[in-house]
């Protein structure tokens, strides 16, 4: 019974980020930077402490009491997911929501898999699995094998969109991604699905705030609210630094007082968006808190998350127009990306 509650959990979660960014797409008449930084706020400084005081109320104590350290690293870790976030948004704005999604968060998951392993590597810890014990393991091995079969899959949705570019002109790929670049999307969704992982790791550093919420009776099912807020704090200063300068760059502060657009409707709908994407991570901590597995749960969270987005970017028509073999390719790209993340779950599993 756990374990089908942790996987409607995850899929509630999925569901919930792979379908975020959709809101942001009612926006009119505002630059990237505006509604990017109006939803970030929801996301990471608004809602966090909300839901957190809703279900473990003694956050707050909580978050006092932690070792220094433990703090440092949390933040650290939200630091450079924030860098992750920033250009996942930026990713999805330059390939769209299908091609988009599939390689950041096919690289994204692969990453958040192995990148504590190297970790604990470099810094061993009882009872947490290094790089080398995955070099000397069964599962620690199919997880390799899947971090590779997800480059291929990249790979291959890659070349769809590399095929789309020459089957449609620049004009009707604008109608679904209004802003479609191939090669500067996918720069950006490499850079976005490494340092995305590193929410995962984020997770597991905040592990004694969470314990320490169960420790005093909190509900299990609610433990990781406690290390969101932290891992939060870090991703609101990585983006509000660089939205800041993109705002005072192209002078994207107007937007906020330029009476021409729907200035209340434009924050409702960036408010949808980052209230939305804050409850993959809510529903992610309960469905972790019944698999008691933190890379598996990764896993199947990416994966529900490539089958939305996949969804939504269908149902955007964004391949409206291309060849049969392109639409093939997409599929296949997909599907291998889907395969390779399993595969990662599977490993975990078996260790």
């Amino acid at each position: 019974m756990h374990v089908l509650l942790g996987i409607i959990y995850h899929s509630i979660g999925g569901f919930a980020s792979g379908s975020f960014y959709m809101p942001f797409n009612k926006v009119k008449g505002w630059k990237w930077e505006s509604y990017w930084i109006i939803g970030g706020l929801f996301s990471w400084l608004i809602v966090p402490p909300v839901a957190a005081y809703l279900t473990v109320p003694g956050f707050a104590e909580i978050i006092s009491g932690t070792a220094m350290p433990v703090l440092q690293f949390t933040f650290l870790m939200g630091i450079l997911w924030g860098i992750g976030g920033l250009t996942y948004g930026l990713g999805v704005r330059y390939l769209g929501m299908s091609l988009g999604n599939s390689v950041v968060l096919g690289f994204c998951a692969a990453f958040g898999a192995i990148v504590p392993s190297i970790y604990y590597n470099l810094n061993p810890t009882d009872g947490k699995i290094t790089f080398t014990d995955m070099l000397a393991r069964p599962g620690g091995k199919m997880v390799l094998l899947g971090v590779l079969i997800c480059i291929i899959g990249i790979a291959i949705s890659g070349k769809a969109g590399m095929m789309k570019e020459k089957d449609i002109s620049p004009e009707e790929s604008k109608k679904s991604v209004a802003e479609f670049s191939l090669v500067k999307g996918l720069i950006i969704a490499v850079i976005s699905g490494i340092l995305s992982s590193f929410m995962n790791f984020g997770i597991e550093a905040g592990k004694p705030m969470a314990e320490v919420a169960v420790a005093q009776g909190y509900n299990p099912l609610f433990q990781n609210n406690v290390a969101y807020v932290v891992i939060l704090w870090g991703g609101l200063t990585t983006n509000l630094i660089w939205c800041t300068i993109l705002s005072l760059k192209n002078k994207a502060y107007t937007d906020f007082v330029d009476k021409s657009s729907p200035i209340a409707r434009n924050v409702m709908f960036s408010a949808i968006a980052g209230t939305t994407w804050f409850l993959q991570f809510f529903f992610y901590g309960m469905g972790e808190s019944k698999l008691g597995n933190g890379a598996s749960s990764w896993i199947l969270h990416m994966s529900t998350i490539i089958l939305t987005a996949n969804f939504w970017g269908f149902y955007r028509k964004e391949w409206k127009g291309v060849k049969s073999k392109t639409l093939t390719t997409i599929i296949i790209g997909i599907g291998v990306i889907i395969l390779s993340v399993f595969l990662v779950g599977i490993g975990n599993y078996m260790d």
